[in-house]
């Protein structure tokens, strides 16, 4: 952290302490205060535009947002969230600068943040599940882990997704890891069962760590991938976190099978009852040996969920719980964010592969640095390929244009990195071509009977607008 950040972060602390406090006694009036004070600590970082939607749901005390902001002032511990509000809110601004500044010196894909696996080890075999099918052995030193981290800093990466394997497996070096780094965001997707109240104690005293617990649905439908009392595990790790007023969400893998349970009005409302302030949501990979490919939502299951997504997240319409689903939303962020272009994968065995769901890599942070790996030919491969496809409901190059990714690996001479058991492109994409073929179409139509976001982020090719909005002036 460097001199002005830290004067910066100290001055923002002691301002942010009173505020939350007065914030919550009218949370209707003094929200659009907070966003004044957010806009001019971030030297107006973002658009006008945006800070004046921001102020105008802000005075609406029905408005979906609204009801989600006094929610989590309500329900989250007053100093973890300013902690966080910090290592995030902070991590945002000056993250965003020197990923840009980065990005164009290094002529390369640089990360807002990072996924890693500190272990591969896991208590549950849940079906569908690759890391399930892992040997329990690959585990990422803590030395390893600080490492990324600080490489991580230098690059402008301040967001850290611990995956797994059950990343609470080493949930001693994680909270040790977010200790050191204050100014990073850690969140971590866990099964639960790890979650006990002395966890919950010490991650609120941080401030810096979240939890995505992973659920399938009700208990049914959970449990018939999860194992025999999953859900109540997960329910039982929840009510803790409420109790000790941690904030959390929860991440769903929606399948053909379960996506009419977790797209219910019940299910979500319970979440919602529950305590859970976002929803991360990933479709349903073929991965590995024992890949299911009818779990593959249908292009009729996708295309509901589409226009459900729309509907739930509407300002006026929807329900207080932050929604993303990674495969539906690329309008929003230009298509695929792999590659480093947004984020790439660190697996237990050091491997950097381009995505979470493409275990293919040319690269191991045990031979290369982070920057090393994103001017290599597989992340370059992505970065001049991003977007994929000018239809960003089809961005993926596995998924929705297997041929892509084909052609990607063989050119960058990248191997499988598979800990379970290796397997070619050619395998793993021939899951894929079916439904690609069958998407497409739907695709097509959805994409023009829809108006769609310019995404103006960083992130997308440079544009007029992009460059503009994003400027040194403006930043």
């Amino acid at each position: 952290m460097t001199i002005s950040e830290s004067l910066q972060r100290a001055a923002a602390s002691v301002a942010l302490r009173p505020f939350l406090n007065f914030i919550a006694k009218n949370p209707s009036g003094n929200l659009v205060k907070l966003v004044n004070l957010a806009d001019r600590l971030s030297g107006h970082a973002f658009p006008q535009k945006t800070i004046t939607q921001f102020k105008a749901g802000a005075q609406d005390p029905q408005n979906t947002w609204m009801k989600l902001a006094g929610s989590i002032l309500e329900d989250v511990d007053r100093d973890a969230l300013r902690r966080l509000l910090l290592s995030l809110g902070l991590g945002i601004v000056n993250g965003t600068k020197l990923v840009r500044k980065n990005r164009e010196k290094y002529n390369c894909n640089i990360p807002f943040q990072i996924l890693f696996d500190p272990t591969s080890a896991c208590n549950m075999h849940c079906k569908g599940c690759w890391a399930g099918e892992y040997q329990k052995h690959d585990n990422l030193t803590y030395e390893e882990m600080d490492s990324i981290v600080c490489q991580g800093k230098k690059l402008g990466t301040r967001v850290y997704m611990l995956t797994g394997g059950e990343p609470l497996v080493r949930k001693k070096d994680i909270l040790r890891l977010a200790a050191a780094h204050k100014e990073s965001t850690f969140l971590i997707y866990t099964n639960a069962t790890l979650i006990d109240r002395d966890l919950c104690k010490q991650t609120k005293k941080l401030g810096n760590v979240i939890f995505a617990i992973s659920l399938e649905g009700w208990e049914e439908s959970n449990d018939a991938r999860r194992g025999d009392g999953a859900y109540a595990r997960s329910m039982q790790a929840i009510d803790l976190l409420c109790e000790e007023r941690c904030l959390f969400g929860i991440s769903i893998c929606y399948t053909s099978q379960n996506l009419p349970v977790v797209t219910s009005d019940a299910f979500l409302e319970n979440m919602i009852a529950k305590g859970a302030k976002f929803a991360f949501m990933f479709n349903y990979m073929p991965i590995g040996q024992h890949a299911v490919v009818d779990l593959i939502p249908t292009p009729e299951q996708r295309e509901e969920l589409y226009h459900w997504l729309r509907k739930t997240r509407n300002s006026k319409t929807g329900k207080p719980i932050f929604i993303m689903d990674f495969q539906n939303d690329g309008e929003y962020v230009g298509g695929c964010i792999g590659g480093g272009r947004n984020y790439f994968h660190i697996n237990a065995a050091g491997d950097m592969e381009p995505c979470v769901f493409i275990h293919f890599s040319d690269s191991n942070i045990r031979k290369h640095t982070l920057l090393e790996a994103l001017q290599r030919p597989l992340f370059q491969a992505y970065y001049h390929g991003q977007p994929f496809n000018d239809n960003h409901l089809r961005p993926c190059p596995m998924l929705e244009n297997p041929q892509l990714l084909r052609s990607m690996v063989r050119d960058s001479n990248a191997v499988s990195t598979d800990l379970a058991a290796p397997e070619s492109a050619d395998e793993l994409c021939a899951r894929c071509e079916h439904y690609a073929k069958h998407w497409a179409p739907v695709a097509q139509r959805v994409w023009e009977d829809n108006p769609h976001p310019h995404p103006k982020t960083q992130y997308y090719r440079d544009t007029q607008d992009t460059q503009s909005a994003f400027s040194e002036e403006n930043l």
